[in-house]
């Protein structure tokens, strides 16, 4: 060890922290051993010479629970197996008709009436109550439930002895027993506290919302749902108190956008949302009870024909504008509660119809670049949980243990009987040769009848025979392959012990280690590869196994084995008796004293799901043997009846090792044949006058449950009745229940044993059977509340909240056993404290095969007392079991360490919640009681999820009434809130092979998003209770004052930057040139008339139109002479130019400032979906009032069809001008404008919160935004530029119309509609005309990324080269889309695109143009800002990688002639660069103010001529509406000086204030998308005060309930929110709109007017 030659008291204290923390770490398994080696002389390095010797390397694994390998979570039943023959299905109908002992509706198998008369009395207390959790809404389609037969295994093999649902345990797990001995706490009167459901029900009734279907009040007994009341979202108003839309001026033609006054309701045959209403209680009742009964009953029908696979293939198709009828230029207050009403049932936002979606692994390959890079060292960051979590303060009334500390129990001593074998393959050498006829073991076959009898005499010499082959006859030509040493895996099914026992014992003769395994089913076994870690921890090469298990083993096409996931290779061998050889006379196996090498290795599963190999010396091995024997009085020749597996736990240990010793004759009971007959245990141990049966709580069970007219079975042979799971908390009823049924027969009470035991410890435990006539022990009955504490309280208030436990007898003899805390050091519990039981005795476990560094955590334990010193020498060994020592040192248990849930500092034990939820009648909704329950760590804690198999018949709405009630059980039993309850198909949860619930698996299920539950309830609400405290926001005082706040103190600046100058223009002829665009183009036209400014590419690249200056110049004269003669225009009206992308729509441009109009370009509607575009056309003509149209033939034909009149008034049309057929006139003279300040043109766009808004650029702007634009990208007439873009509105339309012109440069136009055909127009555009300067949005990027992602090779061989591009800049009016741009120049990084080339410009409606990146300057910087500050509208720069970092880039470079200042949009003063505020901009080319009939000037004012509150009063500046923050870098900008960037996060519209803070919609919808692979899109909005996620589903519908609880979490640990409500949609649901936005609010409308025909609605209550 590095600490050779150390003298360790010397080390610094920091030093000697660090080795602390290391112990622990390897201790707890979180570091390999080779790891803590090298950090471990790492810091001893200074101090000591030697270099230190490394061990070998260790397995990675995580810290195993040291605990039994129970798996906590389901519930007696009979197989998950289809019926084995059809007299088990005669048994069950028999059974079922049989008229139940209790009068009751119950199945018989969960019955525990005790803890259901607390379950019911807690359920009582809700009876009055109604629930407020509105029932989710699911589209019928959603869950086709599976055949359960189809999903059944066959019964071939070990999977056959199935638990059915009972937890299979891997240790002497306790399948549950109806709980009857629970008794449980009600809640406290009153209830306040913050789980009651009271509390959060009354919360959720205020603030509740639109619900779907009335959940059923939870009475006991009571079937029917009773309705409930839901008062309108947030106590609305009467509906004539919400402001309309009025628009303020009156045209002849009332547009159909207005608002309805009332709310609408609509209930399609889908869905069962309703909207929300006026607050009539008794209306909302009766609806909601209408509804309740529409579509659930057939929910589970199935599906229609050809629905099984994949959903079709629903696309995104024509972006669409949406508008709400809602103009820019009311007052803000008016904009604001328009966008708060439901959208206008017109189509408005009706589905669009969408085409092509991505390939899947292009998908795949996108969400792998989303993913983020693991950060680079994550010691560096820590976690700074404290400043986040609200932490609880700890209650005064906590329970605290008050006893003095224990004392070690010893066990009595272990005697010495003079015959006992030096070793146990010695007993079996006596028997074999001196009581060769006498029966070892029978088996039975599937019927219950003896198969064959294996004597004493056979056993050896078949066992010799293995032992003599396995050491000689392996090899070639008889190399000896095996060492004694080698693992070897056992590998037999449960209907076949003889073949076991045979190679159990072969393998221990020929002094190899067996490990017995579970027949492998399927690759997709639960928990395979666990096993496969286990095979190669233990270095395992060769299997042995039988014939017939050999030939059912699953086999690749060429009949190999298959090779299992995570398996090492293996030799297989079979072990029938005509394969071995017959030794020769002279060898006799060795048969050694025992010693403390390994004898066997018996599997255990830890918490986490990982198996690990228990190896057992053979010393242990015989003690254990001789411990047993002495503890059970067992005698010579007994018969003993064995129903549990043989391959491990007790039915190894008394069934196969035990039984030889003291030559027992054991009848080995398989499952298969307890499935068909249950009680033919109980007929064994009649036939054969058996004295000893080993039994699980579940066989007491079922043998109860068929025990009718058994009246001549005699159970009065038995003297032992040893139940395994004895130390399971309900225990207690079963065996009770069993006595009970059965003392007629002769079961005597004094029989039945219960004992406990965990693989490591071995027995721990077990009652001694008694002498007749002796009182029983007494029974513990326990305070629910004191053992969430780990504190024993007897419980004397109400038998609901008590737990009643039996003792499992005395400690084993020749142990030491004490009771130490379960977590940190083995500090010793008081008397009355429950702490992990820790054995020190010779008969137990020796370490976890191959893994010394978890060993040492479990294997040697020294327990210290409470001042920390060690109590002895002598290791001990934990045993995973919690109890405590009651009177007379009997012991007592009450759980095991991996069925513990630590939630909010208070210990849940997971079966008692299991027991819970089985004591809620759930007859009707659980299969086969299979329940299982973990925990998962969402914000900081654990948070308990309930998954429970539904049964095939079960109605929605019984299975809704049944999770409410379940809620509402543990609620008032165990006072802890639920955080998730599924119900999934039958038989659809991870099978253990012996048929139980595999938890871990479910848990991972759960958590990766694969469980496909069919019905699922969220209630975060009640259970997360550590959210940080909501900000209370202070008063801002305007004033120089405010200015300080941020750093401003610590000298930083004010967040302000602007671009170079403009300049001035020398050439007279220039200035004339350049003040109107009219001028410029009639210039061009004179001067350089051949010059072609525009070519058009149809979707082969091929250039369809072409445009010179004088081509352009005369086709504008021609539409302007038009404008003139057909539409009678007057100076100044407004003409709308309604074209597709194209050189026409330049030219009509033109002809309008030629003839002296103001042109409106309005994107056109689209064909395909007229209802849904062309009311924004419509009302963008209304709104601008139009004198007249100027479109195309084409065009003209769909305005005037019948379609168009569906949705608009087609006879209000302005004049309408075809430009596509104009006269042959000259214009008379062209016109032009008395002042540059007059009105060029107007720019109306839809912005993402749905407002529709024109605004006025006049000539002087467009002259300076050209020039700005000419300048930042150096354009002139001998340059290409390459547009991808729409050119309706804002910045796209200034480079598509308006840039070409007035710089010269050519412009190749690329309408973005061509690339849904040809998806590489654009960059083999680049290519062949290799472009260096290229524009496009980010719906063209996002086409190119998933379109094209995967096809670079082949782009690359049609020679696609993007060397040439030196700027692909990206129009937006948005946050810069980081992960986006990044993937695009990653993909296209093949084809020569430079990873500088990719960069964004940001505009808004107040300036077109804010920042360009341009051609010379520094590239774009990357920051990274901290979320929980951006909140807090602060911006701090953390380090990459730091946890809550946000990545952030800048929006291009300032253009030349801007000035940017960041403000306080409250107080109006400017900020510090610490912090986020608008960005307001001055520019000679801002907009002069928005377009309105009776220009609104407050507006006006407000938002285009604003001044500072303090600071520079004089300027005037224009707000954008938009947050940011400017950042000085370490580049250097052109002049030499540092740079300015800027930085856009948002939206000030489309931000959420939630808790007091703001949130920006896209960081939300970031983390959503990321949390599912199936999450095509999503967006999120506010509604009342709960948030909502809508979510894209991009796989099959059987993952739509996956994304629930997954959405839920991400946003919990992210965002520190709860989410609402999570709607699930098919894809293309969420309205995009030309630019790629997302318009939310439109989507909040459909959402509210329950329009989106939604797959799945989760209200999160």
């Amino acid at each position: 060890m590095a600490d050779r030659g150390v003298d360790m008291s010397a080390l610094p204290k920091e030093v000697r922290d660090h080795l602390a923390e290391l112990d622990l770490e390897l201790s707890e398994g979180d570091i390999t051993q080779k790891g803590y080696e090298k950090k471990r002389t790492k810091l001893l390095a200074p101090f000591f010479i030697p270099p230190p010797a490394e061990p070998p390397p260790q397995n990675h694994l995580p810290p195993p629970a040291p605990a039994s390998s129970s798996t906590p979570g389901h519930a007696p039943s009979s197989s998950g197996h289809a019926p084995p023959s059809s007299s088990s299905s005669r048994y069950r109908e028999r059974r079922s008709r049989r008229p139940h002992r209790s009068g009751g509706t119950r199945d018989e198998r969960y019955r525990s009436d005790i803890h259901t008369e607390a379950v019911q009395a807690a359920l009582a207390k809700h009876k009055e109550e109604k629930m407020a959790l509105p029932m989710p809404t699911k589209r019928r389609s959603t869950y086709v439930p599976s055949p359960v037969e189809t999903r059944t295994p066959p019964d071939s093999s070990s999977g056959s002895d199935d638990d059915g649902s009972l937890r299979r345990r891997s240790s002497a797990g306790p399948p549950p027993a109806p709980p009857s001995g629970l008794l449980l706490p009600p809640a406290p009167p009153g209830a306040a506290s913050p789980q009651s459901p009271d509390c959060w029900i009354n919360r959720s009734v205020q603030g509740s919302s639109t619900s779907s279907s009335a959940s059923s009040t939870l009475s006991h007994g009571e079937g029917r749902p009773l309705p409930q009341g839901l008062p309108p979202p947030a106590q609305a108003p009467p509906p004539q108190a919400q402001p309309q839309y009025k628009p303020q001026y009156q045209p002849q033609y009332l547009p159909q956008y207005q608002y309805q006054p009332q709310y609408q309701h609509q209930t399609n045959s889908h869905t069962q949302t309703t909207a929300p209403h006026p607050p009539s209680q008794a209306g909302v009742v009766a609806d909601m009870l209408a509804q309740t009964r529409l579509g659930l009953q057939e929910n589970n029908g199935p599906p229609p024909e050809g629905s099984g696979g994949a959903p079709p293939t629903l696309t995104r198709g024509p972006r669409v504008d949406l508008t709400k009828a809602v103009v820019r230029g009311m007052s803000r207050v008016q904009s604001r509660s328009s966008m708060m009403e439901t959208a206008d049932g017109r189509g408005n936002s009706q589905r669009v119809p969408v085409n092509s979606r991505v390939s899947t692994k292009i998908q795949q390959l996108l969400n792998t670049l989303k993913r983020p890079k693991r950060p680079e060292l994550s010691e560096f960051f820590t976690d700074d949980s404290e400043e986040i979590v609200e932490v609880p303060l700890p209650d005064p009334n906590t329970p605290k243990p008050e006893g003095r500390q224990i004392i070690p129990v010893k066990g009595e001593p272990l005697g010495v009987v003079s015959n006992w074998p030096p070793a146990l393959q010695a007993a079996l050498a006596r028997w074999g040769s001196t009581q060769a006829k006498s029966p070892a073991l029978t088996a039975l076959d599937i019927t219950g009848k003896p198969l064959y009898t294996l004597t004493y005499g056979k056993l050896w010499s078949r066992s010799v025979k293995l032992a003599y082959t396995l050491l000689n006859k392996l090899g070639p030509k008889n190399e000896q392959i095996l060492k004694p040493g080698d693992r070897v895996a056992l590998v037999y099914p449960n209907s076949d012990p003889g073949m076991f026992w045979v190679a159990f014992y072969g393998c221990l003769l020929a002094e190899v280690i067996p490990v017995p395994i579970e027949v492998p089913l399927s690759r997709k076994d639960a928990g395979s590869s666990q096993v496969g870690f286990l095979l190669g921890s233990c270095g395992v090469g060769l299997a042995l196994t039988s014939e017939i298990c050999l030939k059912g083993l699953p086999k690749t096409p060429t009949g190999e084995i298959l090779s299992f996931k995570g398996w090492p290779r293996l030799k297989w061998v079979v072990t029938d008796s005509k394969y071995l050889t017959k030794p020769s006379k002279d060898w006799t196996p060795h048969v050694p004293t025992a010693n403390t090498e390994p004898a066997y290795i018996e599997y255990k599963a830890s918490k986490e799901g990982t198996v690990m190999g228990v190896a057992v010396s053979k010393v242990a091995m015989l003690t254990h043997c001789q411990a047993l024997t002495q503890a059970c009085n067992y005698c010579e020749g007994e018969t003993m009846v064995n129903v549990l597996d043989f391959k491990k736990d007790i039915g190894l240990w008394h069934g196969v090792l035990t039984a030889v010793m003291n030559r027992i004759h054991t009848i080995s009971v398989p499952y298969a044949v307890m499935k068909a007959c249950p009680l033919s245990w109980v007929q064994r141990v009649h036939v054969n006058k058996a004295r000893v049966a080993l039994v699980k709580c579940r066989d007491l069970h079922w043998a109860m449950m068929a025990h009718r007219d058994q009246k001549d079975t005699s159970l009065a042979s038995l003297r032992m009745l040893i139940v395994a799971d004895g130390a399971n908390p309900w225990s207690v009823s079963s065996c009770d229940a069993f006595l009970n049924v059965f003392q007629p027969n002769g079961l005597k009470a004094e029989v039945i044993c219960p004992c406990a035991t965990s693989p490591e410890a071995m027995t721990v435990a077990i009652r001694r059977p008694g002498v007749p006539g002796t009182p029983l022990p007494a029974r513990a009955i326990l305070s629910m509340g004191g053992l969430s504490h780990g504190v024993i309280r007897v419980n004397t208030e109400d038998k609901n909240s008590a737990l009643t436990v039996q003792d499992v007898g005395h400690v084993m003899p020749g142990a030491l056993m004490c009771i130490v805390k379960a977590d940190g050091p083995p500090l010793l519990c008081k008397t009355d404290e429950i702490g992990e039981i820790v054995i020190n005795s010779r008969a137990g476990g020796t370490m976890y095969y191959g893994l010394p560094g978890v060993t040492k955590n479990t294997f040697e334990v020294i327990p210290v007392n409470s001042s920390g010193a060690p109590i002895g020498e002598i290791p001990f060994v934990r045993s995973g079991l919690l109890g405590f020592v009651g009177p007379g040192s009997l012991i007592f248990v009450v759980g095991k360490n991996e069925g513990l849930l630590n939630v909010s500092g208070r210990r849940h034990n997971a079966d008692d919640l299991v027991a819970t939820a089985l004591a809620v009648e759930p007859v009707k909704t659980v299969y086969r009681g299979r329940i299982s329950v973990f925990s998962v760590t969402v914000f900081y804690d654990e948070r308990i999820v309930i998954v429970a198999e539904q049964r095939p018949d079960a109605s929605e709405e019984d299975s809704f009434q049944w999770m409410s009630r379940v809620l509402q059980a543990i609620d008032s039993i165990h006072q802890v809130g639920l955080y998730c309850l599924a119900l999934v198909p039958a038989n659809t949860l991870p099978k253990t092979p012996l048929g139980g619930i595999h938890v871990s698996d479910a848990k991972q299920f759960f958590l990766e998003g694969n469980l496909h539950p069919c019905n699922i309830l969220m209630c975060p609400h009640t259970c997360v209770t550590n959210l940080p405290k909501p900000r209370q926001k202070q008063p801002v005082g305007v004033g120089p004052a405010s200015i300080m706040v941020g750093n401003l103190v610590a000298g930083k600046r004010i967040a302000q930057a602007s671009g170079r100058d403009l300049g001035m223009i020398e050439d007279q002829d220039l200035i004339r040139k350049h003040l109107y665009l009219s001028e410029a183009l009639q210039w061009r036209a004179q001067t350089d008339p051949d010059h072609v400014l525009y070519v058009l590419l149809n979707a082969k690249g091929v250039a369809v139109c072409t445009a010179t200056c004088l081509q352009l110049h005369k086709r504008a004269e021609k539409i302007a002479a038009a404008l003139m003669e057909k539409g009678s225009i007057n100076t100044g009206d407004n003409v709308v130019l309604l074209y597709p992308p194209g050189i026409d729509l330049i030219a009509s441009f033109y002809g309008c400032l030629y003839a002296g109009c103001v042109p409106v370009n309005v994107r056109p509607p689209h064909p395909q979906n007229l209802g849904a575009t062309l009311p924004t056309v419509r009302m963008i003509i209304d709104v601008s009032k139009a004198a007249c149209i100027l479109t195309t033939q084409n065009l003209t034909r769909i305005l005037r069809s019948k379609e168009a009149s569906a949705s608009v008034n087609i006879k209000t049309w302005p004049t309408i001008i075809d430009t596509d057929d104009l006269p042959r006139r000259r214009l008379p003279q062209i016109y032009k404008p008395p002042t540059a300040e007059m009105i060029a043109y107007l720019d109306f766009s839809v912005s993402t919160t749905g407002m529709l808004t024109g605004v006025k650029i006049s000539h002087v702007a467009v002259s300076a935004l050209c020039r700005s634009i000419k300048l930042q990208c150096e354009l002139y007439s001998s340059r290409q530029i390459a547009i991808c873009l729409d050119p309706y509105c804002g910045l796209g339309f200034v480079l598509w119309c308006l840039a070409s012109v007035y710089s010269g440069h050519q412009s190749i136009l690329i309408p973005p509609f061509e690339l849904e055909t040809c998806l590489s127009l654009w960059l083999s555009t680049l290519s062949q005309y290799r472009i260096r300067d290229t524009f496009c949005s980010y719906s063209v990027m996002e086409l190119c990324t998933k379109g094209l992602g995967t096809q670079t090779e082949l782009l690359k061989a049609r020679g696609v080269n993007l060397s040439c591009v030196r700027s692909c800049v990206v129009v937006a009016e948005e946050r810069p889309r980081l992960v986006l741009t990044h993937s695009f120049s990653k993909l296209f990084k093949d084809l020569g695109l430079s990873p500088r080339a990719v960069s964004t410009a940001f505009g808004s409606r107040v300036n077109l143009a804010v920042c360009m990146q341009g051609t010379t300057g520094p590239d774009p910087s990357t920051v990274y800002v901290d979320l929980k500050s951006l909140r807090h509208d602060r911006v701090r720069l953390v380090e990459r990688g730091a946890p809550q970092s946000l990545p952030l880039m800048e929006s291009g470079k300032i253009l030349p002639g801007v000035r940017v200042i960041i403000v306080n949009p409250e107080t109006r003063g400017p900020l510090g660069d610490s912090h986020l505020g608008e960005i307001w901009i001055n520019s000679p080319h801002n907009a002069s103010g928005y377009f309105t009939i009776y220009g609104e000037e407050s507006l006006q004012a407000d938002h285009f001529n604003t001044k500072l509150s303090f600071g520079d009063p004089t300027t005037l500046w224009a707000r954008t509406g938009y947050l940011g923050f400017v950042k000085r870098t370490e580049l250097l900008d052109a002049a030499g000086d540092r740079h300015d960037a800027l930085f856009v996060v948002g939206s000030l519209d489309e931000t959420l204030e939630l808790r007091g803070l703001r949130y920006h919609p896209t960081d939300m919808e970031t983390s959503v998308s990321r949390a599912h692979r199936s999450i095509a899109e999503s967006a999120v909005f506010t509604w009342t005060n709960l948030l909502v996620v809508v979510a894209e589903l991009g796989g099959s519908e059987q993952d739509a309930l996956d994304l629930v609880p997954l959405i839920t979490n991400v946003v919990l640990e992210e965002h520190h929110l709860i989410v609402g409500v999570v709607v699930i949609v098919d894809p293309g649901v969420i309205p995009i709109n030309s630019r790629g936005e997302k318009q939310r609010m439109h989507l909040r409308d459909s959402f509210l007017a329950d329009q989106l025909d939604p797959i799945y609605v989760a209200y999160n209550m």
